[in-house]
């Protein structure tokens, strides 16, 4: 058996155990739009909303207004902790927002090490919270460039009332407009669905837990029991850490949405290295040993078949066009929720080429002690991370 068929049918075995076996993760099951709850909790419970904002101008007015347009029958208050902005964050959103809006902006402290700054802002809102005569049954913690439907909060609560959730998660619709983001936005929703199958973060019955730090309704009382943001204040992948933690008191549920959506625009190529960037190293506990497994793995599933397809013949030629096929008929959903063109499916291995080196790049940062970078703050190191 010659190399080329040995690797090209392990990436086939690898993809036929993906489509068969990793909790459907490429079909999108997944959605607040599926099973909506039927009937209204009785009564509301209140909420209070926390968004961090760290020089968020030209997004946070947007944001906090569609807050504060929320059709919810119940008390709904919002917190916008301005971490130190220096582009005049909080003075854009009183503007935006209607003086009659529940409304409360704090000024953020000083970070204080080992936080990472959105945590350090997350908790200076649930302090302000903890001291309300009345605390709220649930906390809403959503990003300052997320845009929410005027009735995406009721969805929320009623789902969480229903089915008794400790947290409940929407990935939000990211934007997907210039040629990066129409290029490597879908991939991204599509590798963190395979990393976290979002079937078995659903299953109380499995392991997996993960969260999308977007748009996240927490039950005020099972995030203290599960220590607050303090016990997971220095992780860079704060949401999948916050929802590990909560997994285990009970259950979670994450799914897709089109109730809420990211206006972050990423229009150049480098705006996307960042952002993965930061993060992909830190999802390797920052280990060069899972660094190189990974980049060893991520070769043998994206890169070799098309390769293998292009340069062998025979059987080791025909499991590679299998394998790739597989890829693209497993990517299709995720572009078509995007309402991309199925033309890109087929070029999943390039885009995973530009993943992997997003991914070296990550590392590579950290060594440079310039990890996690964001709004001008590195917060991850290997030391961190050891």
């Amino acid at each position: 058996m010659t190399l080329g068929l040995s690797v090209a049918g392990l990436a086939l075995a690898i993809w036929i155990y993906l489509i068969l076996f990793r909790g459907g993760f490429w079909r999108l099951a997944e959605h607040d739009a599926r099973d909506p709850p039927a009937a209204d909790p009785q009564p509301w419970p209140p909420v209070v909303a926390v968004v961090p904002a760290r020089d968020e101008a030209d997004v946070a007015p947007l944001s906090i207004a569609s807050l504060a347009a929320q059709d919810y029958p119940a008390s709904f208050a919002i917190v916008l902790v301005d971490d130190n902005s220096s582009d005049g964050t909080a003075e854009r959103v009183r503007e935006a927002v209607a003086p009659k809006a529940r409304l409360t902006i704090l000024r953020g402290a000083p970070l204080t090490p080992p936080w990472t700054g959105k945590l350090w802002a997350v908790q200076q809102g649930l302090d302000h919270i903890a001291r309300l005569a009345e605390p709220p049954k649930y906390v809403l913690l959503t990003d300052a460039d997320i845009v929410h439907a005027p009735r995406a909060l009721r969805g929320l609560v009623a789902r969480a009332e229903r089915d008794r959730l400790l947290l409940t998660s929407r990935m939000v619709r990211l934007r997907c407009e210039s040629l990066p983001e129409r290029a490597l936005i879908p991939a991204f929703v599509f590798f963190f669905r395979m990393l976290y199958p979002f079937a078995w973060v659903n299953r109380r019955d499995r392991r997996t837990a993960a969260a999308a730090g977007g748009c996240m309704l927490i039950d005020s009382r099972s995030l203290t029991a599960a220590g607050g943001v303090a016990a997971i204040r220095d992780c860079i992948i704060d949401d999948c850490a916050l929802g590990a933690r909560l997994k285990a008191l009970g259950p979670i549920w994450l799914g897709l949405t089109d109730c809420a959506a990211s206006i972050r625009p990423y229009a150049a190529w480098g705006d996307v290295r960042r952002m993965v960037a930061r993060s992909a190293y830190a999802q390797l506990d920052y280990s060069p040993l899972f660094l190189v497994a990974t980049i060893v793995g991520l070769a043998i599933t994206f890169l070799a078949p098309p390769l293998i397809a292009a340069c062998a013949s025979g059987t080791a030629r025909l499991a590679a066009i299998a394998a790739w096929t597989l890829m693209a008929v497993a990517f299709w959903p995720t572009l078509r929720f995007y309402r991309r063109s199925p033309l890109w499916a087929p070029l999943l291995p390039a885009i995973a080429a530009v993943y992997i080196g997003f991914t070296l790049d990550g590392a590579h940062q950290c060594l440079r002690r310039r990890g996690g970078m964001w709004k001008g703050r590195a917060q991850a190191s290997p030391a961190r991370g050891q």
